[in-house]
């Protein structure tokens, strides 16, 4: 072979792994959920919303990496961080900044707040307020999909913080037992509240729980949207083979505080800049340019939708109606013969 061939050959182009429209998705969704969040914490200054505010800031990869590796007839059980997971399963701006609000256009008419998204429409069982509740819940809507025999799975997302309840270790134990076809996902981004993980356990690889039940477990990294797809697709096939649970620590940072009343002073400026400088969205918008996958033309004309989407979702919570004090017991149960009510 001549050295004009081989060289010929070397720089022929490999096929991307990902598409441009999955890159473009991924984009997407992660400055959607940004620009989402930052309006949500101008109206929290302004007084628009009360209550709870806990923003996903910086940890929009996982978000989108859940779009693109699972189906959306998939059920997802997740903590109180929550509006990106809601946003990126495709519940409208409009509908999620309106509960955020308290109207009656939200997505659960104005009753749930920031904690409490949920719609049976995109089998989004929702946030949950109470710390690590969500994960025997999970379980339970998994256990439900095993039972009406469908190749669907659960993904049951908590925090490092949850991961330390007991009731963790009971869930692990049943999906295992019962090869349940549960994705648990912690979001680990260093700190509970205000307590980093070194200081609540000397198991700071929270991946590894998972090994005292012989959970197929495993660390991703959360801040790159390919390495979430990648993980969760493996994840997915496994546990659609009838194999039984999987456990990933998706380990991600949050740019924000716990909460809108946390200033955050427990981690170092450097710390936080660390991370800034891996920012998902930055990160994938360079290399969408770089490497030619779409133009910025392209890039551009997501942004301007973007802006215009998210400021038409506060204008349109702002002009909605609060909930009629005489609806406050209205839509709190669901009376039905059969147990699992997400069919």
């Amino acid at each position: 072979m001549s050295t004009v061939t081989a060289k010929k050959r070397s720089t022929k182009k490999s096929t991307p792994e990902f598409s441009k429209d999955t890159y473009l998705n991924w984009y997407e969704v992660m400055l959607r959920i940004r620009k989402f969040e930052e309006a949500s914490l101008k109206a929290y200054s302004q007084q628009k919303i009360r209550g709870f505010l806990h923003v996903y800031i910086g940890q929009e990869a996982i978000a989108a990496g859940l779009v693109s590796a699972l189906r959306k007839e998939d059920k997802i059980a997740t903590a109180y961080r929550q509006h990106g997971i809601a946003l990126s399963r495709g519940i409208s701006s409009d509908k999620c900044m309106a509960e955020l609000f308290g109207k009656v256009t939200g997505v659960v008419k104005g009753k749930g707040g920031s904690m409490h998204f949920s719609s049976k429409e995109h089998n989004y069982i929702g946030g949950n307020g109470i710390v690590g509740a969500q994960i025997p819940i999970g379980t339970g809507v998994a256990l439900a999909e095993q039972y009406k025999g469908t190749d669907n799975l659960c993904v049951t997302m908590f925090g490092d913080g949850a991961a330390r309840q007991g009731a963790l270790h009971e869930a692990f134990n049943m999906a295992m037992t019962w090869k349940l076809p549960v994705l648990y996902i912690c979001e680990n981004n260093k700190y509970a509240m205000g307590t980093s993980v070194e200081r609540t356990s000397n198991v700071e690889d929270i991946h590894k729980l998972g090994l005292g039940y012989d959970m197929p477990s495993e660390a991703v990294d959360g801040m790159s949207p390919e390495s979430v797809h990648r993980a969760l697709a493996k994840a997915a096939e496994h546990i659609r083979a009838g194999k039984g649970p999987y456990f990933l620590e998706i380990k991600t940072y949050r740019y924000r505080g716990h909460s809108v009343s946390d200033p955050g002073t427990y981690r170092t400026k450097d710390e936080l800049n660390d991370y800034k400088d891996r920012d998902p969205i930055k990160e994938t918008e360079e290399k969408i340019i770089s490497e030619g996958i779409a133009t910025q033309k392209e890039i551009d004309n997501i942004k301007e939708a973007i802006k215009a989407e998210i400021a038409a979702a506060v204008i349109f919570a702002e002009n909605s109606d609060y909930p009629l004090g005489s609806e406050l017991y209205d839509h709190n149960y669901v009376q039905k013969d059969y147990p699992f009510i997400m069919d």
